[in-house]
């Protein structure tokens, strides 16, 4: 079997850890600062495998020696925001932290794959793969697939209809300045500019563009994570089983979309290279234009983390 390892045994990283185990994806080593709460979650997961059915173990540990030789390693730790705090709060902390881990995973585990969830998103995949070292393919962000699933959701719940029909795409930085993409999206695989109208959609964009805060406001003491946590999943599965599909994930750009050196959310094939290819899809001017003024706030963030790590 092959293993996985979630630093971050909070609600993300714990719930991120019980679905790989449920879906018989890998074996999964929890890992976590705080003493016993890793191997509490652990142990709790376990006890469910009789009834879920699953045959992949999961272990608990505050000890990186036991992530040694890891296919896939999810980071999911640091401070999470809470109400009025944006993501670029937390930059400071959240660079020390992700700093840390991702030298120690180098050390254990060089060949892995990593994937970062930990905010802000684009500037701490940009720190993972510097103080990593590892070939940027093999950093990737967790970012516009959660987006994107929101979009989908709030689309779908529009149009009366399953997730599963209706497809969509957001790119940008993961914060208010993302991007969806209003040309990409369709039901049943056609356009869905004849099912609503610009006003519904305009409002389902912005609605996405805030779906975090909307849901750390109404927890109050945390923030998202059932979503956050399957969108991992879904990378790591198409990782570990080189399925090739795309999605937008935060990647390395040298280029691509007229960017470089900046970590950006863009369609990717994921396989077991990690990143096989960065997808370049068309877009409007206004969608140029935007993509732009996403592109230059995350790159005002990485000209800051650069005096830190």
């Amino acid at each position: 079997m092959v293993k996985v390892t979630v630093v971050g045994a909070g609600n993300v990283g714990a719930t991120c850890a019980q679905r790989i185990v449920e879906k018989d994806l890998a074996d999964v080593v929890l890992l976590d600062v705080l003493e016993g709460m890793p191997q509490g979650k652990a142990l709790d997961i376990m006890e469910s495998a009789p009834v879920e059915g699953f045959s992949a173990k999961i272990i608990g540990t505050n000890d990186y020696a036991d992530t040694k030789d890891s296919d896939v390693v999810v980071i999911t730790a640091g401070l999470a925001r809470k109400p009025g705090m944006s993501r670029d709060d937390l930059l400071a902390k959240n660079t020390a932290i992700v700093s840390e881990i991702a030298e120690k995973i180098a050390r254990y585990s060089p060949k892995s794959i990593l994937i970062v969830v930990t905010n802000p998103l684009d500037i701490m995949c940009y720190v993972a793969y510097k103080k990593s070292g590892f070939d940027a393919r093999r950093v990737i962000g967790m970012a516009g697939v959660l987006d994107s699933a929101r979009f989908r959701y709030f689309l779908s719940d529009a149009l009366k209809c399953k997730a599963s029909e209706v497809e969509a795409l957001v790119l940008g930085g993961h914060g208010d300045t993302m991007v969806p993409l209003a040309e990409h999206i369709t039901f049943q695989g056609k356009p869905v500019s004849n099912k609503l109208s610009s006003d519904v959609l305009d409002r389902l964009l912005d609605r996405t563009r805030k779906g975090g805060a909307e849901i750390v406001a109404l927890l109050k003491t945390g923030s998202a994570y059932y979503a956050p946590a399957s969108s991992a999943v879904a990378m790591v599965k198409s990782i570990l089983s080189n399925e090739k599909k795309m999605y937008p994930c935060a990647a390395l750009l040298s280029g691509e979309y007229g960017l470089r050196d900046i970590y950006f959310g863009v369609p990717v094939i994921l396989g077991k290279n990690g990143i096989e290819k960065i997808v370049v899809v068309d877009l409007t001017s206004e969608e140029k234009k935007a993509l732009q003024l996403s592109a230059e706030s995350v790159k005002e963030n990485i000209d800051k983390v650069r005096t830190l790590i």
